[in-house]
């Protein structure tokens, strides 16, 4: 029996996002270690920076792109909370159009400045490799998060429909709202 479309799409999400930010963690690790040993044996590795801002890079935006699966991101809710029900209504909509339109952005962007460094044959000042494998982190996890906001879409609804308050759905228009001050 095959595994319906979106499982393997959720799969396909978590290995790719949240290995890869984890290799890129385990990485820093070790290449910070070497940094450290290196200085204490009095001959420090010069590439060892670069290498951990590069694996940092790729770490952050790997790891942008699950938290969106896992529907972690950072929203601002205070108009849901605040708002009628039409506004709670259009927290779906809102949240998937905005964020696919910002990593369709960033995606764009990020190619962009992919193709750029590809023309100019530019490379690290240190380690040997082409700065288009660091650039390419862009569109990739823009792609991977797109799919994550769709694969969240599918599977999580309900957290991105309404925030974590622990109140029942009739009762979020109250939160919040009185706030007492403590002086």
């Amino acid at each position: 029996m095959r595994a319906p479309l979106s499982s393997l799409l959720g799969t396909f999400v978590r290995l790719v996002a949240d290995v890869a930010a984890g290799i890129a963690c385990a990485g820093i690790l070790i290449v910070v270690l070497l940094q450290v040993i290196g200085r204490l044996a009095g001959h420090p590795l010069p590439w060892t920076e670069e290498a951990t801002r590069f694996l940092f890079i790729w770490m952050v935006f790997l790891g942008l792109a699950a938290g969106f699966r896992t529907v972690e991101s950072a929203r601002v809710v205070v108009f849901l909370v605040m708002g009628r029900r039409f506004f709670q209504r259009l927290a779906v909509p809102i949240y998937v159009g905005s964020s696919v339109f910002f990593f369709g952005l960033m995606g764009w962007t990020g190619f962009t400045l992919m193709r750029q460094q590809i023309m100019m044959n530019e490379t690290a000042a240190t380690v040997p490799i082409p700065m288009w494998l660091i650039g390419m982190v862009m569109p990739v996890s823009a792609v991977i998060a797109i799919l994550a906001i769709f694969d969240s879409l599918r599977h999580r609804r309900d957290l991105i429909a309404l925030p974590e308050l622990g109140l029942p759905a009739g009762e979020i228009a109250h939160a919040d709202v009185s706030i007492t001050s403590g002086y």
